[in-house]
């Protein structure tokens, strides 16, 4: 086990945060199915690491409800509806943009709904591949803001100062003219309800 991940997970302990460690997807997905029962309901955020981990489908095969905004054809407003629904769900499925060392959890987002899903959902999941540790929260959210913003940004053809070359312009990046992704900023350092968030780190790279 990476040695960072060793100590995040004794970190977290002392910050009400349970976290785990699986060294590849597949891990990861069983870890996820074990944890959640089957008849639970799962809202999710959007994200690519939980593209890559394919537990959506794991999960709705073996008869778990699930709430996506992600389904294809949904409408501006009906996506809207059902990322307000995923946030009342049992369980609640994320990534963050990056995580420090130190034990800080950093999640940018455009619309809020991952925020409010991480933050007050019933349980909340956190999966990340090691790639997303830095070393303190200052390269947290760096990397969160200059990095992952970025390529979300293309993935999901925002119209941004940093869409074309990657460079964060954040000081003109405003309404009407472009479409800012960095609205809200959501940092946990700790956790009030014991089990309530989990944090499940992969060993290998995932996501942006």
């Amino acid at each position: 086990m990476d040695k960072r991940v060793e100590h995040l997970i004794k970190v977290w302990q002392k910050r009400n945060i349970l976290g785990f460690y699986c060294e590849n997807k597949e891990k990861a997905q069983e870890k996820i199915l074990e944890i959640i029962p089957p008849d639970a309901s799962i809202g999710f955020s959007g994200s690519v690491t939980l593209e890559q981990l394919d537990i959506a489908k794991a999960l709705e095969e073996r008869g778990n409800k699930i709430i996506s905004h992600n389904k294809p054809g949904l409408s501006r407003e009906e996506s809207l509806i059902i990322r307000r629904q995923a946030t009342q769900a049992d369980y609640y499925l994320a990534s963050a943009n990056a995580i420090s060392e130190t034990g800080e959890l950093v999640f940018f987002s455009a619309y809020g709904n991952r925020i409010s899903g991480v933050s007050y959902a019933n349980n909340a999941i956190i999966v990340c591949g090691i790639n997303k540790i830095t070393k303190d929260l200052e390269e947290a959210l760096k990397r969160s803001r200059e990095y992952a913003t970025p390529l979300n940004c293309k993935r999901l053809n925002f119209n941004t100062p940093c869409f074309k070359d990657g460079i964060c312009r954040s000081e003109i990046c405003l309404f009407p003219k472009y479409k800012r992704m960095c609205c809200q900023i959501l940092i946990i350092e700790a956790e009030i309800l014991p089990n309530r968030l989990k944090v499940i780190l992969i060993g290998e790279p995932l996501g942006f």
